[in-house]
């Protein structure tokens, strides 16, 4: 299909705001799905969240695998990362009475598998031994298998004692519907899912043209146009999850993201016939991968931190995390790819 570079990126628009209006639905359906479910909502907001708002990246990038583009695959789950933390940083900005020390030190956890699975993915790029399974690099079966382990840990793991007994609540309002059954919340939540199916072919190819028309180059594309239109439907349910008080559930999807955004990395290899992925992308990869590694880092350690410390009501730690962002993507751009 030829078009021109105006029209391509008026697809790319409208097929992220179609996105954006499913991947929310998504995440709405899956947070009251788990309410009436009777799940933790400290597991809800690390798995089922996460994986509900992380469904367009993986969709998007399994289409742009099978359009012949790993750049934009992996870029878009790099950048994805990258941005969730950026999120992360303007939640506490916007929240009068911070983020960073009303959750839980439980995070960590989440937060050190985040950074060990980018970390691995990274080494997986670098070093590329081109080992594979069928087509299928073993790097991303070990990070998936990682991140199964990982999560098995984490359900065993005991109850955070800020929320012993106690139940956090769902961000705007989903818990007051008057369905009381889960089949109405399945259904929105299948019916999300195929708006996001239909929608991010689109997303994944538009960028690709776009990439193709400007030279800017399928990395920098994929860690900045892709990844932030993909993490949209994150920084809905953050903002709205702070706003109601459930900073736990905000900060839990976020580092849950994170995670999930490397474990999807074999679903794209999947869908990469010449393969493995990690092995057929620019090594500029490598330097989102890091950027990810170390904003995660640095969000890691503020959590731990966790004490107040406002400058003219500007929170120093969030204010030095949006400009580590914005350096990691100016890396990216430098490196090209």
């Amino acid at each position: 299909m030829t078009l021109s570079p105006a029209l391509w990126l008026l697809v790319f628009v409208v097929s992220a705001v179609a996105i954006v209006w499913f991947g929310t639905r998504l995440a709405r359906s899956a947070d009251e799905i788990a309410e009436r479910a009777g799940l933790s909502r400290l597991f809800v907001g690390m798995i089922l969240v996460a994986g509900a708002t992380s469904l367009p990246e993986i969709v998007t990038d399994v289409s742009a695998s099978l359009a012949g583009a790993p750049d934009l695959a992996v870029g878009d789950l790099f950048g994805s990362s990258m941005a969730n933390m950026a999120i992360l940083a303007v939640v506490d900005l916007l929240d009068r009475r911070r983020v960073w020390p009303r959750v839980e030190i439980g995070h960590a956890r989440v937060a050190s598998v985040a950074i060990a699975l980018t970390a691995f993915a990274v080494i997986g790029i670098l070093v590329s031994p081109n080992v594979r399974i069928g087509w299928i690099g073993v790097d991303t079966l070990a990070i998936a298998a990682a991140y199964v382990f990982a999560v098995a840990w984490m359900r065993r793991s005991p109850d955070s004692r800020f929320l012993d007994g106690q139940v956090l609540p769902v961000p705007i309002g989903w818990g007051d519907r008057q369905e009381r059954g889960l089949r109405p919340a399945v259904t929105r939540f299948s019916l999300s899912a195929v708006g996001i199916l239909v929608s991010a072919p689109f997303l994944a190819y538009s960028a690709r043209e776009i990439a193709t028309a400007t030279g800017v180059g399928e990395t920098f594309v994929g860690t900045t146009l892709l990844a932030l239109a993909t993490s949209l439907p994150e920084m809905i349910a953050a903002v709205a999850a702070v706003r109601i008080g459930a900073q736990d559930l905000a900060v839990g999807n976020l580092f849950g993201s994170n995670c999930f955004n490397m474990a999807a990395l074999l679903f794209a290899d999947l869908a990469y016939g010449p393969g493995p992925l990690l092995g057929a992308v620019h090594l500029g990869q490598a330097v989102a991968g890091v950027s990810a590694v170390l904003l995660m880092s640095l969000a890691l350690a503020a959590i731990v931190h966790g004490t107040e410390t406002r400058v003219a009501r500007l929170e120093p730690d969030a204010i030095f995390l949006l400009l580590v962002y914005l350096g990691g993507l100016g890396a990216v751009w430098m490196v090209g790819g």
